[in-house]
């Protein structure tokens, strides 16, 4: 982490142990993941892959993996999606995004005040979504 607290894509390089918890209103459900998630270094910035078990309410917990790309563009974090689609950006000094997936509004909000320990809070709505999602992590090793 650099001087003045901002995060710089290459503090995130590594393995991370990940909790998060889903608060959907509109399925009156709450679930939870457990996993880990590597950044790793490759040309464009770090991919970043994350495995683990979720569970949604009563039902029984089932494998769940993502891959980003995040890189660094104009002093932004940019993520984009694994196949090459944005996704979003934030300022590292202001992290807060959102992204439109049209009819879903997606909005993050990053927290890297306890670093090396961070959180990602997204909060989601749209027609057939209205959750809030928290999520954890803590660096491995």
């Amino acid at each position: 982490m650099q001087r003045g607290g901002a995060v710089r894509l290459e503090d995130f390089a590594g393995r991370w142990r990940i909790g998060r918890r889903i608060d959907d209103r509109l399925g009156a459900v709450t679930g939870r993941f457990e996993g880990v998630a590597e950044f790793r270094p490759v040309p464009q910035g770090l991919a970043y892959r994350e495995e683990g078990r979720m569970w949604l309410g009563a039902a029984p917990g089932v494998l769940a993996v993502r891959d980003y790309l995040w890189r660094e563009e104009g002093g932004r974090i940019v993520i984009d999606h694994a196949d090459g689609r944005p996704f979003h950006a934030f300022d590292p000094a202001e992290p807060e995004a959102r992204h439109w997936c049209d009819p879903d509004d997606y909005r993050v909000r990053y927290d890297f005040s306890r670093w090396p320990e961070w959180r990602a809070e997204w909060t989601v709505r749209g027609p057939r979504k209205d959750y809030t999602m928290r999520s954890s992590y803590r660096r491995e090793g």
